[in-house]
């Protein structure tokens, strides 16, 4: 039989006595202890402990010891920031990032965003992680375990709006490989135009959308061969070696754009020219859409990588240090690519296209640039990949916490899956940038205010505390304050005032 941690007092002959216990992570909510006799027998009887053993945690649905599996963690802290500064940064930061610059005024948007990602961002990832390791479970467990009222539902509706993400996701990602190898191509000499893999502004172009369910597949594979060898194997050791990539190639090709006549003007547009009139509402939400997707923080992946972190991690400091290396990558990747863009006279605000049909034609501008434009879209490549192995790890956790399928039979099914959910965004761009706002802005903003309410107001507040012990007591109970209700009220009321503003045009600014 598993012990308890503590259990206090000796119960009487014939008789029972309770003891209420703060409880261990995985049922934030105190329990009743009861200790009894079995009939005829002078053994305790113990009807509701959590055993300290790895494996086990307390089912609120059965007031009965569940046995989980254990837990997997991360093998050291250099691997824990790889891989969490890996989940975070990705098209998010290299695509997505430079081009709603460009399209929501320079300057203005990327001090607002930079305010959002410290204000609200940083809050919203610790919350993730404590959610995820107080349960150590992923959006579907975890939300239920902390009593969150429709909280499985809720994070199965989350595990579907994975899959749509993570379709659209892929596709992108399958743009960016046959870029890569569309500069390779132009490098060796070779006939080949990336381009043909875009899918049209409207319309269907059968050419183009085979040639992108082959990108998909290819990218759905290569996540399959990281997944089946873990956590530590597999996700841990690509992160290590990826991420370092990503920063020579942006380091490159910064130092190329710099030297372009006219590159200044770029950078003092884009660092500079503050104008506190082009923050409209519709700016706000995207900068906050924008962190949230940027940072992961949507209710699902980071509530799963938190469920891998062991009790010794600092989740301020890691938060910290996780933002800081996730909003450094987006101002480089924005420094590598609006400078350039200004200095050739091209549009910065070109939208989803700025990557895929902007950015090419800065390679072909520059001296040597399918070379400068290769290692561009090779670090890209890794920073993405590594996203999109984190969004699969979040729907593998999902499907090996809360059925019974096996690790490799669950990623080989979701790999299928995400193929088929690709191919709505594969048809033209009008749809995928429908599918980009809504599940990459709305979605992700939605899911970050779920996970806060959870913790901030389904969780008793000594769990809270104790998930957050690396913080001074005094800041603890501030940031403990701001989770339950200055984050939710902001993401509340600048989503309202869109809502008004800028659908319902109820305001006018």
């Amino acid at each position: 039989m598993p012990t308890a941690d503590r259990i206090l007092g000796n119960p009487p002959a014939g008789g029972h006595q309770t003891h209420r216990l703060h409880p261990r992570l995985g049922d934030p909510q105190p329990i009743e202890w009861i200790l009894g006799r079995t009939s005829g027998s002078s053994a305790p009887r113990i009807e509701g402990i959590i055993p300290s053993l790895p494996g086990r945690s307390w089912d609120r649905s059965t007031n009965r010891i569940a046995m989980t599996g254990e837990r997997e963690t991360f093998g050291s802290r250099l691997g824990l920031l790889a891989t969490m500064i890996g989940v975070a940064v990705g098209l998010g930061n290299v695509w997505r990032f430079p081009y709603m610059v460009g399209k929501f005024g320079g300057a203005s948007f990327v001090l607002f965003y930079v305010a959002i990602v410290v204000l609200i961002g940083v809050p919203v990832l610790i919350a993730e992680w404590a959610l995820g390791r107080a349960t150590r479970r992923g959006p579907v467990g975890a939300y239920a375990r902390a009593g969150l009222p429709g909280g499985r539902f809720l994070g199965w509706f989350f595990f579907a709006v994975m899959i749509a993400a993570t379709g659209y996701y892929s596709n992108a990602l399958g743009w960016v490989l046959f870029h890569a190898i569309g500069q390779l191509a132009h490098l060796l000499g070779l006939p080949f135009d990336a381009a043909v893999v875009l899918p049209p502004e409207s319309g269907f172009d059968p050419r183009a959308f085979a040639l992108q369910a082959a990108g998909v597949a290819a990218i759905a594979g290569a996540c399959v061969a990281v997944l089946l060898k873990g956590l530590r194997g597999g996700i841990e050791v690509a992160s290590k070696a990826i991420m370092p990539v990503l920063l020579l190639s942006l380091l490159v090709l910064i130092a190329r754009v710099l030297t372009l006549p006219g590159a200044a003007e770029g950078v003092s547009w884009y660092i500079l020219k503050f104008d506190a009139a082009a923050l409209t509402p519709t700016v706000m939400v995207a900068a906050l859409g924008q962190a949230c997707f940027t940072l992961s923080i949507g209710g699902t992946f980071m509530v799963v990588y938190g469920s891998y972190l062991n009790e010794r991690e600092a989740l301020a400091r890691n938060a910290v240090l996780t933002a800081f290396g996730d909003t450094a990558a987006g101002l480089l990747a924005g420094l590598a690519i609006l400078p350039a863009v200004i200095a050739l006279g091209l549009e910065p605000g070109a939208g989803p296209g700025l990557l895929f049909h902007t950015l090419p034609q800065v390679f072909d501008a520059i001296p040597g640039g399918s070379l400068f434009g290769l290692i561009f879209y090779l670090g890209l490549l890794g920073a993405a990949y590594l996203s999109a192995i984190a969004a699969f790890e979040v729907m593998v956790a999902g499907l090996t916490d809360n059925t019974r399928l096996e690790r490799r039979q669950a990623t080989f099914l979701l790999a299928g899956i995400v193929l088929l959910a690709a191919m709505p965004s594969m048809t033209n761009l009008r749809v995928f940038t429908i599918w980009d706002l809504t599940f990459g802005s709305g979605m992700q903003t939605f899911g970050a205010l779920c996970a806060v309410l959870t913790l901030g107001w389904c969780v008793e507040r000594a769990a809270v505390l104790e998930q957050l012990s690396d913080v001074d007591l005094p800041w603890r109970r501030w940031l403990a304050l701001w989770l339950r209700w200055v984050v939710p009220v902001a993401v509340l009321a600048v989503g309202g005032w869109w809502l008004a503003s800028d659908v319902l045009g109820l305001v006018s600014l």
